[in-house]
């Protein structure tokens, strides 16, 4: 489906079930797409536990840019998708999250979209070699549970466990998570549960 924004058209990629147990959106990286291995990873988990998936190519990359804009515009476009899939699926618990940059955003728009929780995937902590510009406040300011998932040779650095609710570290993972996608789904399934068990 196509949901119009402030800044052009989002591509959402939805797998619903009948009555589902929770709704995770996910989004990709400033670079990627929708299909990214770990994104598939975790829609796979999160389809297994009756969830309904919704993987959203925000507007910029629909348009066949590379740069993802302001976090102020990025978050506004987010905000509507989320307005349009809420009114769609209801009441259902909302569960936000993304790899990389589309970690930063859902975890700057938890409160404001009314997330139950965030999963973010290869948080990018700081740009590679600047440790002094710590992103580490998104994590913490999100106001809802954050689940992290990071690869131990990640060059954008790896949350401290203080950071958020949990963070997990998978060995041998980069930035990109597709060494084994199948870790990855099998590190978020025991958050995803609890979602479900809801």
């Amino acid at each position: 489906m196509e949901i119009v924004t402030a800044r052009g058209p989002a591509e959402v990629t939805l797998d619903a079930t009948v009555n589902p147990a929770f709704l995770l959106v996910l989004t990709h990286g400033s670079n990627g797409g929708v299909d990214a291995p770990d994104l598939l990873a975790v829609r796979a988990v999160a389809l297994g536990l009756g969830g309904a998936v919704a993987r959203v190519l925000q507007p910029f990359r629909a348009a066949g840019r590379r740069a993802p804009g302001t976090p102020a515009r990025q978050d506004e476009d987010w905000l509507q998708v989320i307005k349009v899939l809420r009114d769609r699926f209801g009441e259902v618990p909302l569960i936000q999250g993304g790899r990389s940059n589309g970690a930063r955003v859902a975890c700057r728009t938890a409160r404001a979209a009314g997330a139950r929780g965030v999963l973010a995937l290869a948080f990018p902590l700081r740009p590679p070699g600047r440790p002094e510009r710590s992103r580490a406040g998104e994590l913490r300011e999100a106001g809802v549970e954050v689940l992290v998932v990071n690869g131990d040779r990640d060059p954008f650095g790896i949350p401290d466990a203080a950071d958020a609710t949990e963070v997990t570290v998978l060995p041998g993972e980069r930035h990109d998570l597709n060494r084994n996608p199948v870790a990855v789904g099998a590190a978020v399934e025991p958050w995803l549960r609890r979602w479900a068990a809801g």
